[in-house]
């Protein structure tokens, strides 16, 4: 790894979670050596302070059994046996006056504590104390306790041994924290990298897709369940891209198809006009035509303008409780002279009183939609059915017709902008009427559903919730 590469991974996430988890290391291993050191340092004192006392259970029983006289040559003995700069005894009265002393020439300040003599009450009694002497090099600890009834001893020791242990300790602690923490910085670098790996491949793909590449995916296994869960998301969001890439290409094909015919003829008309003649009868009936199929271009894209706000959730719903089995009657009502003029038979049963919360000229456009898609692909003396039903919780309008009917291969993509079956082609329509109205139907909480057979023709099924 070059250098240019070790200096931009500080900025990686694996880098920042190396640090964290070696910091946390660190913090731990240090917390634990701690616990670890002080623990060794009271068990070394405590090691000390049992030496002190079985030299003082010693001289003790001396005095009982043999006397003050057997002690003073003892004290001098023990303390050079041990090494007078390391080891001192005396004897002192209640007071602090000196008895008896071993060699205290490297133990200069080594005044009684008159407060802890004060302290001593009882035969048998003794106290500790640690504490620095100007002039000697390391910490001493220090026994104070009472013989008989009158008399104490003093003994001190350095801890110069003790000190040099705990320094090595402490020094090996230290070696022993920079190289653990050094190796946790690399084993979770390792571990961050090979746990984020499965990012890197999510990464890599997306930088390598396009347009033209949508058909890559990224495996979704072995990188743990929060990778796989990443990967499985987004292969779910390069589906949706494609089919909506796919849906935008047929949708500009459909558009640019169905917007070519009136602007089509809009130039014919121009052009015969211009080449017929130039009579004011004329050019009156040329601009009819010019508006007629320019209202058409208008219905064309405002009702594009509707599905896109219904499906994007943004539609501003004038919502109200609105009479569902009103607006069914009066559609029916409404187009019942076109069904006359069709010899198409539009039978419905609409029972009154259903209410659900709704937009009232949205609801009415979608029951229309599908009642005038229903007649449209009705042959002469055929029947629609319309039919109303629901109980406590939705209301189910139905359009039955038994006209052309639609394929199996049709039947999933009715729905799409723009789509028309190969039996419609012949019929007037944009192929908008179908998609606008399930818009609509999802924009009220509800759906619409669509079975068909060829020989027995088609039911659309609304289903809203009910007030």
């Amino acid at each position: 790894m070059s250098l240019r590469e070790l200096f931009s991974l500080r900025h990686t996430l694996a880098f920042r979670l190396t640090l964290w988890y070696a910091g946390i290391f660190a913090v731990s291993l240090v917390a634990a050596f701690w616990v670890f050191f002080l623990m060794i340092s009271s068990i070394s004192r405590s090691y000390v302070d049992r030496e002190l006392l079985a030299e003082f259970a010693e001289f003790s029983s001396l005095l009982e059994l043999k006397g003050l006289d057997a002690v003073r040559p003892e004290i001098k003995i023990e303390a050079e046996s041990e090494g007078v700069n390391r080891f001192f005894l005396r004897l002192l009265t209640p007071n602090g006056d000196v008895l008896v002393s071993s060699d205290m020439s490297s133990w200069k300040y080594s005044d009684a504590d008159r407060t802890i003599l004060k302290r001593l009450t009882s035969d048998k009694d003794y106290s500790f104390k640690t504490l620095a002497i100007p002039g000697h090099p390391h910490k001493v600890r220090m026994l104070y306790g009472v013989m008989g009834s009158d008399i104490i001893l003093q003994m001190g020791v350095s801890l110069s041994e003790n000190e040099r242990f705990l320094g090595l300790l402490r020094e090996l602690i230290a070696t022993i924290v920079v190289i653990f923490t050094f190796l946790a910085a690399v084993i979770g670098l390792f571990m961050a990298r090979r746990a984020l790996s499965g990012v890197k491949e999510v990464t890599q793909a997306a930088q390598e897709i396009s347009s033209n590449t949508l058909e890559r995916r990224v495996s979704v296994q072995g990188g743990g369940v929060e990778i796989e869960e990443l990967a499985t998301t987004f292969n779910s969001m390069l589906d949706r891209i494609n089919l909506l890439i796919t849906s935008m290409g047929e949708i500009t094909d459909n558009i640019a198809h169905d917007l070519k015919s009136p602007i089509t003829r809009m130039r014919g008309i121009a052009e015969m006009t211009l080449t017929t003649g130039k009579s004011a009868d004329n050019f009156e009936a040329m601009a009819a035509d010019i508006i007629e199929e320019c209202d058409r271009l208008l219905e064309m894209i405002n009702t594009m303008l509707m599905i896109s706000e219904a499906e994007a959730g943004t539609a501003k719903l004038q919502k109200r409780p609105v009479d569902i089995s009103r607006i069914v009657q009066e559609a029916c009502e409404l187009f019942l002279p076109i069904a006359e003029d069709k010899d198409i038979s539009l039978e419905h049963e609409i029972p009154a009183g259903y209410q659900i919360s709704g937009d009232f000229q949205r609801i009415q456009r979608m029951v229309a939609n599908l009642l005038d898609n229903a007649l449209k692909y009705t042959q002469s003396g055929g029947t629609v059915t319309v039919s109303l039903s629901g109980d406590e919780k939705q209301v189910v309008v139905s359009f039955r017709d038994n006209g052309v009917g639609i394929s199996e291969n049709d039947l999933p993509h009715i729905f799409d902008r723009f789509y028309r079956c190969d039996q419609s082609r012949s019929q007037t329509g944009s192929g908008l009427g179908l998609s606008l109205a399930l818009a609509i139907a999802k924009s009220h909480g509800g759906n619409i559903t669509a079975m068909s057979n060829p020989k027995t023709g088609t039911i659309f099924s609304i289903t809203l919730p009910q007030l």
